[in-house]
């Protein structure tokens, strides 16, 4: 199928280019038209805390966004008359935007060293920090107006709207350099302007297009918020590797002296069925994220595999087409001195010397590198999980640290429990009486806030009611773990005792809680998936159960060793100064299950491709050891490549300040260089020069009519380079 798609391609050019740029067009289009959908709370919500936000949005007993202003001292001892002036000040202020529905009283701290004035804003919650702005800059001016005071401002929207704008920064940034970056890694992989072009304009549009494509499938997959980032990372680096797999082998052929036809053709039955097996296995890879029941991860893992999807298909149609088209002319303008090294025939002397211990001393290679890989893995398991929420914010951003500040002065403005009844036997006084008992059990324990009361909220039709407490610890702290489970095993079962109605326990420290358990208990089903998966599709792919074996054993291994390294740098803090964060002691808990399925299906580009390579020379009469020398060695410089460009792109992720956006960045940058590197040059090779014949075994049913690659020859090659 590769061959006669690329032969149509290559015979018709002009078709398949115009095809290609009329459907990145539509795919734009569609963008422009239907937009992105964003998930709702209540559709990202899983567990008990998922079900509290449901029963209070069918109610109708959402909050409205409120902010707080925060009137400390600014140096020495506070002015509590300056404190007030500035408070009316900004009530005065406030109460004249649009954007605001009310300002309460200001309020004293437990310690009367601070003024709190809540400021409740108008409108739909969810999209309260696009709205936030003329609140902030009313502080601003009021904290100008007071040099007595410090006079700021933190609450979920002014937090959201830094956050966000921080990190479009950011991305802006890895947007702007991913691009020249591979384009530089691809001139010195090809030595010449127009061939490492090629692979960069097939990522760019395959970018585009699937995110075109996604903002359809938004409206059935809702946006979890990083998809788009997501779309950005795996389409530009798969596009890049698949392009180039590709390009490499006809550039390889044509030096032989093929006419450009034939050498398309050529790539498109080695190299385009790689691509094509590669991609299934990222795309099924990605599959996995369904089972986990989170709408976060199902609408990453439609982004990347709608991406990949589009990559394939763009190196299967469009790229036979403009090689094609390009003929020798895709050598074209040179970078004198690179062209000379890219362009010799002999291999370099570099992976020789580097495959020279696995082919003479293979056990003792394995037992090596195994070792080191297992040693380097160990640290992973003490991985500390953390949940993405305020905590785990840079503090270089001002809101943060007004936000400390506002905590420290008033715990109950941070982490909350929200607890949600919904009235089903019992009318709702039966309810409101339940509440009001619960609030005064909440008063008498020290797990939660007592600088401000329980608040109680009733529906209007009388079906549900809230109580919102406050917590004086971190949301993501074991203390606040424990008042939850004080919570709902001790308070609501002694307050709802005889009365008959669902309650259940939402808001941050649930709803990290509640996610962290959805994972546990989901990661074993997707581990199971995506092996199971990987193992079916390399034994059907290459005949050899060994082969589905040995895939998955050497992919766990560099995938745990990642592992071990993202702990050894984020929960400690030798690296604070290297990278540019603060650590917190811990992963942030989706990262893991993230590079789990991410690193196993990109992982498989490089094997496959290789793999492949080495089964070609066994075919070709080679006995394992020269085959795997000659595999490797021939494939080396384009897998290097394709793992630099990936390490690159990688890299300027982790380059970004958010945190969660960093240990992803680095996690997959180092993965991809093990698992290039160490897998590909010392690890593999030593296993498959151990296992022999062994490597092709297979049941008779797989064996199929072709030639058996089992077969092994005397023949030695010579030494190459």
């Amino acid at each position: 199928m590769t061959v006669r798609v690329a032969r149509w391609s290559a015979t018709h050019p002009w078709r398949a280019i115009a095809g290609w740029f009329v459907f990145l067009a539509l795919c734009i289009g569609a963008m422009s038209f239907s937009g992105i959908k964003q998930a709702t709370d209540v559709e990202l919500g899983v567990g008990e805390a998922g079900r509290a936000d449901e029963i209070i949005a069918d109610a109708g007993l959402e909050r409205p966004m409120t902010e707080n202003v925060l009137i400390t001292a600014e140096a020495g001892a506070f002015d509590s008359g300056a404190a007030d002036a500035a408070a009316t000040d900004v009530a005065e202020r406030m109460s004249a935007l649009d954007e605001v529905a009310g300002v309460g009283e200001a309020v004293p701290s437990p310690d009367g060293d601070a003024l709190l004035v809540p400021v409740t804003m108008n409108g739909d919650p969810e999209t309260a920090d696009e709205r936030v702005q003329p609140l902030l800059d009313v502080t601003a001016e009021v904290n100008q107006a007071y040099p007595d005071v410090l006079v700021e401002q933190a609450g979920g929207a002014s937090v959201t709207d830094s956050f966000f704008e921080m990190l479009e920064e950011d991305l802006g940034t890895v947007a702007m350099l991913s691009v020249p970056v591979t384009l530089g890694v691809l001139l010195l992989a090809f030595g010449a302007l127009l061939a490492a072009g090629v692979p960069v304009l097939l990522g760019i549009s395959a970018v585009g297009s699937a995110i075109g494509l996604y903002a359809l499938a938004s409206h059935a997959v809702p946006d979890g918020g990083t998809v788009t980032h997501l779309v950005l990372l795996i389409g530009l680096a798969v596009g890049v590797d698949y392009s180039l797999f590709y390009l490499r082998r006809e550039r390889e052929e044509r030096a032989k002296g093929r006419g450009t036809i034939e050498a398309v053709e050529i790539a498109a039955a080695t190299s385009g069925h790689s691509v094509v097996v590669s991609g299934v296995a990222v795309a099924v890879s990605m599959a996995g994220l369904y089972l986990a029941g989170d709408m976060n991860f199902a609408s990453m893992a439609t982004g990347a595999i709608l991406v990949v999807a589009v990559a394939v298909a763009g190196s299967l149609t469009v790229l036979p087409a403009l090689l094609a088209k390009l003929g020798r002319f895709v050598d074209r303008p040179r970078v004198p001195l690179v062209w000379r090294l890219t362009a010799q025939s002999r291999p370099a002397w570099f992976w020789p010397t580097v495959l020279r211990p696995a082919l003479r001393h293979p056990g003792t290679t394995l037992m090596a590198s195994v070792a080191a890989l297992i040693a380097l893995a160990i640290p992973a398991l003490g991985m500390n999980l953390s949940n993405p929420d305020e905590e785990n914010f840079p503090r270089s951003l001002p809101v943060m640290q007004s936000y400390d500040r506002l905590v420290e002065s008033f715990p109950s403005t941070g982490a909350t429990h929200v607890v949600a009844v919904e009235a089903t036997g019992e009318d709702i006084g039966a309810v409101s009486s339940a509440l009001d008992e619960l609030s005064t059990l909440v008063e008498r324990d020290e797990s939660f806030a007592h600088d401000q009361a329980p608040e109680i909220d009733v529906a209007e039709d009388g079906s549900a009611a809230m109580l919102t407490v406050g917590v004086p610890f971190s949301a993501d702290s074991d203390e606040a773990e424990r008042s939850l489970e004080v919570l709902r095993a001790e308070l609501i079962p002694q307050a709802f005792d005889g009365v008959d109605a669902e309650h259940a326990v939402g808001g941050e420290i649930a709803g990290n809680f509640d996610y962290t358990d959805n994972l546990s208990s989901k990661l074993p089903w997707i581990i199971a998936f995506v092996l199971g998966l990987a193992f079916i599709m390399m034994t059907l792919t290459f005949r050899s159960v060994v082969v589905g074996l040995t895939t998955v054993a050497v992919n766990l291994l560099s995938t745990a060793a990642a592992f071990g390294v993202l702990a050894l740098v984020f929960q400690n803090s030798w690296a604070e100064g290297l990278l540019d964060f603060t650590s917190t002691g811990s992963v942030v808990v989706w990262i893991p299950l993230f590079l789990f399925v991410i690193l196993f299906g990109l992982s498989m580009d490089y094997h496959v491709f290789v793999v492949s390579r080495i089964r070609e020379a066994v075919r070709n009469g080679l006995s394992t050891p020269d085959a795997v020398r000659e595999g490797i060695t021939r494939s080396a410089g384009v897998v290097t490549s394709a793992a630099l460009v990936m390490v690159a792109i990688f890299a300027l992720f982790g380059a970004m300040r958010v945190v969660e956006m960093k240990q992803m960045g680095v996690g997959l940058a180092v993965a991809v260089l093990i698992d290039a590197v160490v897998i590909r040059a010392v690890v593999l090779p030593s296993l498959m020069v151990l296992l022999g014949r062994a490597n092709w075994w297979a049941p008779r049913f797989l064996r199929g009519r072709r030639e058996d690659p089992t077969r092994e020859d005397t023949r030695v090659l010579e030494p190459i380079g």
